[in-house]
C-alpha cells in the first residue's frame, strides 16, 4: 500500500481533502460564471435572486445545483478516497446490504427528530442577525421555491432526483464519509467529532436562520453512521429527509394537503423534547442491532481491506 494517503500524516490529509474541495469548488464557479451569462443571459446573482420570473430558467437551477452537488462534494470527496487506500469503499464504509431492521430504524431516527429540530428552529429564529442575512435567506427560499415548483407528475420525480437523491449521496459521502472520519481521528472523541462534523455541516448551506436545525439534523445522520458503519444508513436517511419536504410541496401545490411546508409549523416544547427522547431510543435500538464499530483507528489496521472490496478476490 506504499504510497497511499492513509501512511500520510493526518495533517496533510486533511489539507488533501480540503484542497480538492477548494480547488473543484473553484472549477465550479469559475465555470459557471464563464457559461451562465451566454446561455440565460442572465448573471448568476440574478438567478440567484429568486425574482426572475421566466420559467425555462428553473431548468437551469436545476441544473446547477446538480452540478454544485457533484462537483463540490461528491468529487472531492470520491478522489480523496480513492488515493487513501486501495480499498475506497471500505474506508468510506459503503459495505453491501444492510439490514433490514437498520434501514427502518434509521429511517424513523432521522423522522422522528423533526420535531425537536423544528423546536430549535423556532428558537434559531429569534437570533439577531443582520438584516442583510435574512434577505439572504429570502432570496435562497424563493429560488428554492421557484425550483419546486411542480405542475406535472413527471417533476415530482425530476425533483427528488435532483434535490432529494443526489445532494443526499454526495453531502454524505463529503461530510460523513471523509470529513466527519477525519475530524474524529484527529479528536480521538467520536462524539466530539459527529457535532462538530454537524455544526460544518449546517455552516456550509450558509442559512444562519436555520443552522439550528441542520445541526441537529446532521448529528442524527452522523450518529447512524458511527453506531452502525455503514454509510448507506445514512444516505437512506438523508434522503426521506429531503424527499419528504419535495413530496409535501408537491401534494400542497395540487390541494392534496393543507399544510403549507414553506412555513414554519409552531412546536410545544415537549413535543420538542420528547421527539429528542425517542431519537435517542432509536439510536440505541439501532446500535443493538449493528457490530460494534471503532471509528478512531480501525481504518488503519493492516486487515482493513478484507471485507466488501475483497469479495471475489483471490488470495495468494
Amino acid at each position: 500500500m506504499t504510497g497511499y494517503l492513509k501512511q500520510s500524516p493526518l495533517f496533510l490529509q486533511f489539507v488533501t481533502f480540503l484542497g480538492f474541495f477548494f480547488g473543484f469548488t473553484f472549477l465550479y464557479l469559475f465555470g459557471l460564471q464563464a457559461i451562465i451569462g451566454p446561455l440565460t443571459g442572465h448573471s448568476l446573482a440574478e438567478l440567484q435572486s429568486g425574482d426572475l420570473t421566466d420559467p425555462n430558467l428553473i431548468g437551469y437551477l436545476k441544473i446547477i445545483q446538480l452540478f454544485y452537488s457533484i462537483v463540490t462534494y461528491f468529487i472531492p470527496a470520491a478522489l480523496f478516497c480513492y488515493l487513501w487506500q486501495p480499498y475506497p469503499v471500505e474506508y468510506l464504509g459503503v459495505k453491501p446490504g444492510p439490514r433490514g431492521w437498520q434501514i427502518v430504524l434509521s429511517l424513523m431516527a432521522i423522522y422522528s427528530v423533526l420535531w425537536a429540530a423544528g423546536l430549535l428552529n423556532e428558537w434559531n429564529q429569534t437570533w439577531p442577525v443582520p438584516q442583510e442575512a435574512r434577505q439572504m435567506q429570502a432570496a435562497a427560499e424563493r429560488v428554492i421555491k421557484m425550483m419546486l415548483s411542480m405542475p406535472r407528475l413527471q417533476d415530482l420525480f425530476v425533483n427528488l432526483f435532483l434535490v432529494g437523491i443526489v445532494p443526499a449521496i454526495a453531502e454524505e459521502l463529503f461530510f460523513r464519509g471523509v470529513l466527519q472520519r477525519l475530524i474524529i481521528k484527529s479528536t480521538r472523541k467520536v462524539w466530539l467529532g459527529v457535532f462538530i462534523t454537524a455544526v460544518i455541516f449546517s455552516a456550509m448551506h450558509g442559512e444562519i436562520l436555520g443552522f439550528m436545525a441542520r445541526v441537529i439534523l446532521g448529528f442524527v445522520l452522523g450518529a447512524i453512521y458511527v453506531i452502525s458503519g455503514n454509510l448507506w444508513l445514512s444516505i437512506f436517511a438523508h434522503i426521506l429527509n429531503n424527499g419528504m419536504q419535495v413530496v409535501m410541496m408537491y401534494l400542497f401545490q395540487h390541494g392534496m394537503t393543507k399544510t403549507d411546508p414553506t412555513k414554519d409549523t409552531p412546536v410545544e416544547w415537549y413535543i420538542g423534547l420528547l421527539s429528542a427522547a425517542v431519537t435517542v431510543g432509536l439510536l440505541w435500538a439501532l446500535k443493538k442491532k449493528s457490530d460494534d464499530v471503532d471509528m478512531t483507528d480501525r481504518l488503519d489496521r493492516p486487515d482493513s481491506g478484507t471485507d466488501a472490496n475483497s469479495i471475489g478476490m483471490d488470495e495468494n
